[in-house]
């Protein structure tokens, strides 16, 4: 499903190239920079960027970043060694216009619409980050909490409906993904 289309910025920095899985989607107006990496059946939606510059950045399988979100990571400094580079599992759930930041996310996390988090956050498997949360720098939202607000901190717990719910959400962003990925390889009517 991927193409280097003249609308979409794919391109190596710092000797590293970023490695797209052939299906994956990469919608027009994207930027993937550097040490990137995106595997199978993954979506990256309009106009999103995710630049590996400073250290790397994952996406796993039939994970989405929907439209206008930013991935980014940190290099190494003072307290971390290693840097914070952005690893999110699979059958991740990105919400639209949000900011992931050196931050790992768990297989069957959720980041809500417009949600941020920062360096040394992480969010274990089936957690989630509610719509416009920030959560701080060094957080961690365990297995199958709900946290939000601007900071975030622990709502409730989820339970199974809620965690089937956002599973039916990867199932259709991995189908809705080769849909628009055929209006792109004329395979499509529109």
């Amino acid at each position: 499903m991927t193409m280097n289309r003249p609308d979409t910025t794919i391109i190596a920095f710092g000797g590293k190239t970023p490695k797209i899985h052939d299906r994956a989607f990469i919608a027009p107006g994207c930027r993937i920079i550097g040490d990137v990496e995106i595997g199978p059946d993954a979506s990256i939606w309009y106009n999103c960027v995710l630049r590996g510059d400073a250290s790397r950045i994952v996406i796993g399988a039939r994970t989405n970043v929907q439209d206008g979100s930013v991935i980014h990571c940190d290099g190494p400094q003072p307290g971390a060694p290693d840097g914070y580079p952005t690893l999110i599992g699979d059958d991740v759930l990105i919400g639209h216009m949000a900011m992931v930041h050196g931050t790992v996310i768990e297989d069957k996390g959720f980041v809500g619409f417009a949600a941020q988090t920062m360096n040394g956050c992480v969010i274990e498997r089936e957690g989630m980050l509610a719509a416009g949360a920030l959560l701080a720098p060094g957080k961690r939202i365990t297995a199958r909490q709900l946290w939000a607000g601007r900071p975030a901190t622990f709502m409730r717990e989820l339970d199974d409906r809620a965690i089937a719910g956002l599973q039916l959400g990867v199932a259709h962003y991995v189908e809705n993904g080769k849909l628009h990925a055929a209006l792109y390889d004329g395979t499509s009517e529109g």
